[in-house]
């Protein structure tokens, strides 16, 4: 079933679909990684992509419920990073092709807030 965007804000990015699939850099049209469809509930991401635009992507949704901060980890499988609960994939960010970030991920399923940065 479709989700209803609540809110979506992009800078100097772009999404393959409404709000998942492939994630590019708008100056230099680098693929920057992969936001999984069914399994965020929430994504705040502020990035510098090596080109040196600075991006970011906001998206949360109309049943979007409010997670809660843990300390734990994303785990990685297989380059994505996957909720530490259930070992569903929520993201992948391609560490080669930015040469930072900030991000804030909510697991739909657990309703964990996760924190990553490089």
């Amino acid at each position: 079933m479709a989700r209803i965007v609540k809110n979506k804000e992009l800078v100097n990015t772009r999404l393959a679909t409404n709000y998942g699939g492939w994630m590019y850099c708008d100056k230099c049209n680098e693929n920057i990684g992969y936001l999984c469809y069914s399994t965020y509930d929430k994504i705040n991401l502020k990035y510098k992509c090596n080109c040196g635009s600075n991006g970011s992507v906001f998206i949360d949704f109309e049943d979007s419920k409010t997670g809660k901060k843990t300390e734990k980890e994303l785990v990685k499988i297989k380059n994505r990073f996957c909720c530490l609960e259930d070992n569903e994939p929520l993201i992948t960010l391609l560490d080669k092709k930015l040469s930072n970030y900030e991000m804030e991920i909510t697991c739909k399923s657990c309703g964990n807030i996760y924190c990553k940065t490089k």
